[in-house]
């Protein structure tokens, strides 16, 4: 009986295989490639690997270098990548090559164990959405990464009433969509060494979108907020930056509130859809901003862009204070190249104009002040509330200025030249020069008003202000030396003073 059998299962043998005298073998097939010593084709059937557990995979007995093995226990095809004598086993074919600290999350059941409703996220961890997973748990975030694939494939649904992420320590989020009935995303509370990133996240439905404060770096990246009824509060973060947020007119409540101290804000592009009784952005605390910059949002809709500053170093219809730059669709644009304002004095009596005595020397033109359409300048200066212009900008630039006066002498019957210019002092009070080209000579020889225009450019610094003089050139015998004259008075109906 065996001796039938023998030849039957060589036969059988070799009808799979197709040995070659270069030890070629082909399976299903009688003609392997050139490059292979193994052919296999099929239509129907793949490799089975043999699997094993991780103690099985360990204890095979002088591994070859390049061994493969799948193992059950990791989930993952692990090759020998050290010597028969000192096996190292590496995960193969996967994005999670050479990490230990990543977690691959298809149910709430991937991330830690909660407890007392909190589920904490272990640090340094990389944790993959992959779906959608559903909890009712906050999490805190415990300087962990949590990313998706797909914003619109990756998903967490939020079902408790408080806050989603909670937490003190570093923070990421990326690729993925956030969903609330009800609580908030953020309770997020950290130090000046702490960092906070979100890039490619949706932020959908929501009670509020949260608060977070503290930390020394705070960057989102392409966000988009959906049906919100409250917006996120930021408070005493060293560097925030902000860069293409979109907020959609569902939401409500105010959009984006600053508190606190900040270092440096950066809020550019993206748009900010304000609905019917929402707010765009809520300065109305007035945070302390080192260098703010507000640039090419779009604000649409029809609810408040802003909630302004209010108080000291703020101006009126503008919104912000001097330290912040803003170039945005929709509200006023803010910043040092726009500074402008004007001075201004008008009286419509002989007996209620102001008079300046010019015997002796030049003087400043008396008289009560008035202002108005002032941006980033003041209309006092060094203990001075009348004739002033102060530039309270940040950085120094160069303003055109626009004068005109209209006067007269007590005394016009001896032909008279006098001579109108520009002073600028520095915030102590200083005189730091008359600059060239800002003055106008006017003569006359009779009793009637007259105008003169003083026109010119001036470089200021921070803080320096101008005033407008008046100096009596001729005659110089018996006027300007001195000696009271009524030809050393001068009368002054109206005038102006213009920087912008």
């Amino acid at each position: 009986m065996k001796s039938r059998l023998l030849p039957l299962i060589v036969l059988v043998f070799f009808s799979f295989f197709t040995l070659k005298t270069n030890a070629q073998v082909g399976i299903n097939t009688t003609a392997p490639d050139a490059s292979s010593a193994l052919d296999i084709q099929s239509t129907e059937a793949g490799l089975l690997i043999p699997r094993m557990t991780t103690a099985e995979r360990d204890a095979i007995t002088d591994p070859a270098n390049a061994l493969l093995v799948f193992d059950t226990d990791l989930n993952g095809y692990y090759f020998n990548d050290g010597t028969p004598a000192s096996p190292d086993w590496t995960l193969l074919l996967t994005e999670t090559e050479s990490r230990d600290n990543y977690v691959i999350v298809k149910s709430e059941d991937d991330f830690p164990t909660a407890s007392g409703g909190t589920i904490t996220l272990d640090e340094n961890t990389l944790y993959e959405v992959n779906g959608t997973i559903s909890t009712s748990s906050s999490i805190n975030v415990n300087g962990a990464y949590l990313i998706g694939k797909d914003t619109n494939e990756d998903i967490i649904n939020y079902t408790g009433s408080g806050a989603l992420f909670t937490g003190n320590q570093n923070a990421s989020f990326r690729n993925i969509t956030f969903n609330g009935s009800s609580g908030s995303l953020f309770n997020l509370s950290a130090s000046a060494t702490n960092s906070l990133i979100a890039q490619s996240v949706v932020v959908n439905g929501f009670s509020s979108v949260g608060t977070v404060s503290g930390y020394g770096l705070v960057f989102f990246n392409v966000m988009q907020f959906i049906g919100n009824s409250d917006g996120i509060t930021y408070s005493g973060i060293g560097n925030l930056l902000l860069n293409n947020m979109g907020w959609q007119p569902s939401n409500s409540g105010s959009y984006e509130t600053f508190t606190g101290s900040f270092g440096f804000i950066q809020k550019v592009s993206g748009f900010t859809n304000v609905a019917s009784g929402a707010v765009g952005i809520d300065v109305s605390s007035n945070p302390t901003v080192a260098n703010g910059t507000l640039k090419s949002v779009v604000f649409t809709g029809d609810g408040d862009y802003v909630d302004s500053y209010t108080g000291t170093g703020t101006y009126t219809d503008y919104n912000f204070t001097n330290d912040w730059e803003v170039d945005c669709i929709g509200i006023p644009r803010e910043s040092d190249d726009n500074a402008t304002g004007i001075i201004f004095i008008e009286r419509n009596t002989t007996t209620n104009n102001p008079t300046v005595n010019l015997a002796g020397s030049s003087q400043a033109i008396g008289g009560t002040t008035l202002s108005n359409d002032l941006f980033r300048m003041g209309d006092a200066a060094n203990g001075l509330t009348n004739n002033v212009l102060q530039y309270s900008g940040k950085e120094s630039r160069q303003f055109s200025v626009n004068s005109s006066i209209s006067y007269e002498t007590t005394d016009g019957s001896v032909s008279t030249i006098l001579a109108f210019y520009i002073v600028r002092y520095n915030s102590a009070g200083t005189l730091l020069e008359i600059p060239e080209g800002i003055e106008s000579y006017d003569e006359f020889d009779d009793g009637r008003v007259r105008n003169v225009s003083v026109v010119g450019t001036v470089t200021m610094n921070p803080g320096d202000y101008i005033r407008v003089f008046a100096q009596l050139i001729s005659p110089t015998d018996g006027f300007g030396n001195g000696t009271t004259s009524s030809r050393d008075t001068l009368r002054a109906y109206s005038m102006n003073l213009l920087l912008f």
